[in-house]
């Protein structure tokens, strides 16, 4: 076997996916899914420092990402309309992207353990948008509060995408619930 098995980190991405969706995260081993992915434990390794970051591999991509779409945003946009143009553009390449991502969100929703590396994965993404906005000269203040909104705008309409099973374009989900937030903040 070579040392580099060319489509082994996509194979035991796919390999982790199903094995987690038969028998639940906590019951997989990363030795299962070497195996399953035609593989050995040692090669895991070499991709992955754990069974928990294979689903989160790439997550640290988006924060920049995000971060970039703000500051390129026309100079003259609000501080929310910057970030919602730039998490609609962002969201919607990483639905087209990433492979499996319904799936995947349904095994962190099943474990404890992955919610909560979600969390933090969810503070780095607010906190990319909160720096970017502050060097757009959004005031400190502006910029927390524009940055937690749209978080909570991005995850809402993410379980939306997920739960429409494709059927729903990511963006038209984020309209809906920044929609829902406009007409909550006016009474409506």
């Amino acid at each position: 076997m070579a040392r580099w098995d060319p489509g082994a980190e996509e194979r035991l991405r796919r390999a982790a996916l199903e094995l987690y969706l038969e028998h639940g995260y906590d019951n997989v081993t990363v030795t299962q899914i070497a195996e399953r992915a035609g593989l050995t434990r040692r090669s895991y390794f070499r991709y992955f420092p754990d069974k928990r970051e294979i689903l989160f591999a790439g997550s640290e991509a988006l924060p920049p990402a995000l971060a970039d779409a703000i500051l390129a945003a026309d100079p003259d946009a609000a501080p929310l309309t910057a970030v919602l143009d730039a998490l609609s553009r962002i969201g919607t390449r990483l639905v087209e992207e990433v492979e499996g991502v319904p799936q995947r969100r349904a095994v962190i929703d099943a474990s404890p353990e992955l919610r909560e590396r979600e969390r933090t994965k969810t503070a780095a993404i607010t906190e990319a948008i909160r720096s970017a906005l502050v060097r757009r000269h959004v005031s400190a203040l502006t910029a927390v509060l524009v940055a937690e909104l749209a978080t909570v705008a991005f995850q809402n309409a993410f379980r939306q995408w997920t739960a429409a099973d494709g059927q729903a374009g990511f963006d038209g989900c984020l309209r809906e619930v920044t929609e829902e937030l406009r007409s909550a903040f006016a009474g409506t």
